[in-house]
């Protein structure tokens, strides 16, 4: 017996990965065992936590055996051995895996609520359970991980048996556990205290990890001056903001557009400051002429960044464009200038035809986020994507239509949105001379 329960396990697995403070990790701990494993693992580093969903396919007739296990985004991962020794038939399999599937889907509902996961993209994951036994859940755990587009995976257990490391086939870049015994039955085994970890536990982990790294963000009213008419903004900041995003809206919005507030405040929690601001004045905004005028739009687009890079406050930061609609246009317009230094882009529901000339020009990675019932919207960012020369990537939310006006739509721009930035503003603050 090594540990007294998963937070000394947690503990002690923690003092093995001190290599990892300081650096911008993520931990994930699979539920619901993992977390409170996690959990230590990640106060210790300092790090965000988060969970990794996975299942295990248990043999019908051995529960506790696992033939394989699943994981979000349809990762799928059976040990052909077992179901061959277990006599397991392919109908049972299937139904064995639908069940698993109306778990996780419930658990994700039960631990995330409406919030969405932490961005992974870029990163190095470590992901944690409480232990290792035939490996299939944590294979699992490593091909989601992979898939959220982590950088580095480093697999970490309290417990594993000797030679674990040859059931990962590879998939973890880095495995560490604080003891591999030979005589291994089961993971409860090594634990005092081994009873289930209940979903209250797991929420209740999750809510203070967030609750300890939600940032403090400071709003200011602000006018931009420029050669035209100033412009009154919004700006807010987070402590220790990583970025700062400028927005650019559609027509017929501004600053107050509910929208761009709710991505912006997702941006905000991950710790990116934000703009929003109106591109035209109330007169101006009458004008259809004007509301349509891209080179217009993204001048003042150029002028607000202009203002960014000499106010105090944010002259360090990298900067984004967000545009929605014809906002994105200008984004584009603007990002294709030789002078703009705009670290990344991404359009909402966007008009990337308005800005068609421009698009080759364009050098920032950009990301074209449309719904999937936005059928012509689609396919003129499609014929976008193939016109740019930068690093770039149509994102479908699938089922949205062009105001991502359905149940969880607005949220999954938001993910994509703030995976994007804190992604190429990392590069940026990672070396490149600005």
């Amino acid at each position: 017996m090594y540990f007294a329960d998963r937070v000394d396990a947690g503990r002690q697995l923690a003092a093995r990965l001190g290599r990892f403070k300081g650096h911008e990790v993520v931990v994930l701990g699979l539920p619901r065992g993992g977390v409170p494993v996690a959990g230590e693992v990640a106060e210790f580093l300092d790090a965000p936590l988060d969970i990794c969903l996975v299942r295990k396919l248990g043999v019908p007739s051995r529960p506790e055996l696992a033939m394989g296990a699943i994981g979000e985004g349809g990762v799928r991962v059976v040990n052909e051995d077992i179901v061959r020794d277990a006599r397991v038939s392919a109908r049972d399999l299937e139904a064995v895996e639908e069940r698993e599937r109306a778990v996780l889907a419930d658990r994700a509902r039960t631990y995330r609520g409406s919030r969405r996961p932490v961005p992974l993209e870029g990163r190095t994951v470590v992901v944690v359970d409480d232990g290792l036994a035939t490996g299939a859940t944590a294979l699992a755990a490593c091909r989601v991980v992979r898939a959220g587009g982590a950088a580095r995976i480093v697999l970490a257990v309290p417990v594993a048996p000797y030679g674990w490391t040859a059931r990962l086939g590879g998939e973890a870049d880095e495995t560490v556990a604080v003891h591999t015994p030979q005589g291994f039955a089961a993971v409860g085994q090594f634990y005092r205290e081994f009873d289930q970890t209940p979903d209250a536990e797991v929420v209740d982990r999750l809510d203070r990890s967030r609750a300890a790294r939600d940032p403090v963000v400071r709003h200011t009213a602000v006018r931009i001056p420029g050669g035209g008419p100033e412009l009154p903004g919004d700006l807010a900041l987070p402590d220790g903001a990583a970025g700062l995003v400028l927005f650019a809206h559609g027509s017929g919005s501004g600053r107050h557009s509910p929208r761009n507030r709710a991505v912006a405040a997702a941006l905000n929690r991950a710790g990116l400051g934000t703009l929003l601001f109106d591109l035209l004045t109330e007169a101006e905004a009458a004008d259809r002429a004007r509301v349509f005028d891209t080179p217009l739009l993204a001048g003042r687009l150029a002028q607000a960044s202009a203002w960014a890079a000499g106010w105090p406050e944010t002259e360090a930061l990298p900067r984004g464009y967000f545009g929605a609609s014809t906002g994105a246009a200008a984004a584009l317009w603007a990002a294709a200038a030789p002078e703009d230094e705009v670290a990344a882009v991404v359009s909402r529901g966007g008009r990337p035809d308005l800005a068609e000339e421009r698009l080759a020009a364009v050098r920032a990675p950009t990301l074209l986020i449309v719904g999937g019932a936005d059928e012509p919207v689609l396919d003129l960012n499609r014929r976008a994507e193939a016109l740019l020369r930068c690093e770039s990537r149509v994102e479908v939310v699938l089922g949205a239509g062009h105001l991502f006006e359905e149940p969880g739509a607005l949220e999954e721009v938001a993910a994509l949105a703030t995976a994007w930035f804190t992604g190429r503003f990392r590069t940026v603050g990672g070396g490149v001379d600005r």
